[in-house]
């Protein structure tokens, strides 16, 4: 037997296979944004919460395109040379957030290797002009890790985003293979600079690659080491077969465990679940 593909037709459980998100709420907010120009994470990744995040005035952003100079082995995310970045796509966004109404929004980005300081100045220019507009929004940016540019992440800090988010996505003995142009501990570093502000820090998660329960463990440990006190859990779900395999599906009482411990090490906001993805809920997070 081929283990390999094997494990690459892991049975979904049940609990994992909801309905495609297309609820009334939502509905309308697809129409809405048609002719804006601009398209949400929520909807590219067809998450199963878009129409709950929607509803309550949440939405995820994607700027400076959909191409990644990176390639993680997790991702479905296009790897090529990316364009160069819109002109407009600030007015874009600044538009859609104005028309949905939005009190908090996320935004993010693919890793822009090519830029000279990963789009950091981009993103601080979308808060900014977000600022302007609607002074009172609240904003968390979703942000790679700018190979460690500390320069390029004062730029974004400056412009004072309610949230930084800087994902570590997997554990520590899974990291180099999984994300190999990344670094476990520059990541690390990066959220404890942000800390060291009074903007809040955050980091998620993924668990099913392989990782073991001390791994899980760890890196709770290791981000709050780092003073970054709020987390996201949640399943990891192989995008094709030419990704990396799913290893474990986690039961929901084994991430109600998993919110409890973190709870327990000392973390202040924490979403885990076989859904939870890096915006849910995140409105919670800056409270």
């Amino acid at each position: 037997m081929n283990t390999q593909t094997h494990k690459q037709f892991l049975r979904k459980p049940q609990w994992l296979k909801v309905p495609p998100p297309y609820a009334r709420q939502s509905h309308g907010i697809r129409t809405t944004l048609a002719g804006l120009h601009l398209h949400t994470v929520c909807q590219e990744a067809a998450c199963p919460n878009i129409a709950e995040c929607f509803e309550s005035g949440t939405a995820t952003f994607l700027i400076m395109g959909n191409i990644c100079t990176r390639n993680c082995l997790y991702c479905n995310v296009a790897h090529s040379k990316p364009k160069p970045v819109d002109t407009q796509e600030i007015e874009h966004l600044v538009n859609a957030v104005q028309t949905m109404e939005l009190s908090y929004t996320v935004i993010t980005s693919v890793t822009r290797d090519d830029l000279p300081d990963g789009g950091a100045k981009y993103f601080a220019d979308c808060i900014t002009r977000l600022r302007k507009h609607m002074p009172q929004i609240k904003i968390e940016v979703l942000l790679p890790d700018f190979r460690g540019n500390l320069a390029a992440l004062e730029k974004i800090i400056k412009a004072g985003p309610n949230v930084i988010n800087h994902n570590m996505e997997v554990a520590q003995p899974l990291f180099r293979q999984l994300r190999p142009q990344g670094n476990y501990e520059l990541s690390l570093d990066l959220l404890r600079f942000v800390s060291q502000t009074s903007i809040v820090s955050k980091s998620g998660f993924m668990v099913g690659l392989g990782e073991t329960r001390d791994d899980i463990l760890r890196l709770m440990d290791d981000l709050i080491s780092a003073s970054c006190l709020r987390l996201t859990i949640g399943q990891y779900q192989q995008p094709t077969l030419n990704h990396w395999p799913v290893k474990k599906y986690y039961r929901p009482d084994e991430f109600a465990e998993f919110k409890e411990i973190a709870y327990q090490k000392g973390f202040q906001h924490v979403e885990s679940g076989p859904l939870v993805r890096s915006s849910y809920h995140a409105a919670q997070t800056h409270r």
